[in-house]
């Protein structure tokens, strides 16, 4: 997959601009707070139906605008495919895909797989649970319709059971009432739990190679997976622990309360890593996602590196790069202030890229 032009109009700092791409590496140069960052995000939306840092869509509008359109014209399979974001104040949000709008945004995930590494991601290690849950979620939702349907089933289900404890708080609950969510969240639950333990198995491995690469075998790293109730024990959980969420007014066990565990050298990555292997921990599973990705779907994804380099020494950088220069990884996307220190190392490299210069939201070449 290739994303050959870009056309932003009115998102975030940019006003407006088109860009055209190289097959290869694409990078974006200029000072902190210029809009580089912007134009990595647009194209998250476009694969992703939202910012890459949860922002409500109106916040993503250019100040004092009423709209912003992305537009995107993508070489898929042989194929030109054009998809079109339009947001506008007031109004509903349109996504189309060669000019047809789709019923729902969930029928669009997946179509365009894609991997961003961002400063943001260091929420994976030192945030909570629910940012954990989030990436092992949208991995196995860009390849697995079936699996994104339960969660948003089971998400539902969940609300809907909340809001139930919460109206009936200090009194005798409907059982009967209750009884329908439980049912609900054990069936969608049980069967994101297996997918996610299958997952894990097989991407544990990936996600240990890419960090003995970057690394050059210098620590050893371990991903596991913590469940909060046993397979097969959902529904029996949910009962035991009625008294608990009714005084607490929220369903406290289930699939939306498990963790990953994330260990170097036998120990929580989180209390001992310093920055550089915290980052090293951070840019490993993304290259990890990217692989898993590529494997099931044998579609590239795109690769958008926001600011990678920073707080990692140069041979971990030269690393990086050399990975992703390899046969399995397409067209790349890279923001960073220092275009001496980028260009030294492409031209290692000897791979094909192109420069662009960021300042104020306007994007030159």
């Amino acid at each position: 997959m290739e994303l050959k032009e870009l056309d932003i109009i009115n998102f975030k700092n940019i006003e407006q601009t088109t860009l055209r791409f190289s097959s290869g590496f694409n990078c974006f140069v200029g000072k902190n707070g210029m809009g580089k960052t912007n134009v990595l995000d647009a194209i998250y939306y476009l694969s992703m139906c939202k910012s890459c840092f949860n922002l409500p869509d109106l916040q993503n509008i250019r100040h004092r605008e009423p709209f912003f359109v992305i537009q995107g014209k993508y070489l898929l399979e042989d194929e030109m495919v054009d998809i079109y974001c339009g947001v506008k104040r007031g109004q509903k949000k349109i996504f189309k895909k060669n000019q047809k709008s789709y019923s729902k945004l969930s029928e669009h995930i997946g179509l365009l797989p894609l991997v961003m590494i961002s400063p943001e991601d260091s929420s994976l290690i030192d945030g909570g649970s629910e940012e954990r849950r989030r990436l092992v979620d949208g991995i196995i939702s860009q390849c697995d319709s079936g699996y994104l349907q339960n969660l948003i089933r089971y998400n539902k289900a969940l609300v809907q059971r909340n809001s139930l404890l919460k109206m009936n708080a200090g009194r005798i609950i409907d059982l009967d009432s209750l009884e329908i969510w439980n049912d609900q969240l054990a069936e969608y639950g049980e069967k994101i739990l297996q997918k996610r333990v299958e997952f894990l198995k097989e991407f544990r491995e990936v996600f240990q190679m890419y960090y003995e690469e970057l690394s050059l075998k210098r620590e050893s790293v371990e991903l596991g997976y913590k469940a909060s109730v046993e397979s097969g024990g959902l529904l029996e959980a949910l009962h035991d622990n009625i008294k608990k969420d009714c005084m607490l007014t929220y369903t406290t066990t289930g699939i939306h309360r498990d963790d990953l565990s994330l260990h170097i050298g036998g120990y929580p990555v989180k209390k001992i890593g310093s920055q550089g292997q915290k980052k090293t921990f951070l840019v490993a599973l993304k290259l990890a996602q990217y692989d898993w990705l590529y494997r099931v779907g044998m579609v590239k994804p795109l690769l958008l590196l926001d600011d990678v380099f920073d707080k990692l020494d140069a041979d971990r950088v030269r690393q990086i790069i050399r990975i992703v220069s390899g046969e399995i990884f397409g067209q790349i996307f890279i923001t960073d202030t220092n275009r001496e220190h980028l260009d030294e190392i492409l031209k290692e490299q000897q791979v094909d890229y192109r420069l662009f210069y960021v300042d104020k939201g306007e994007i030159n070449f």
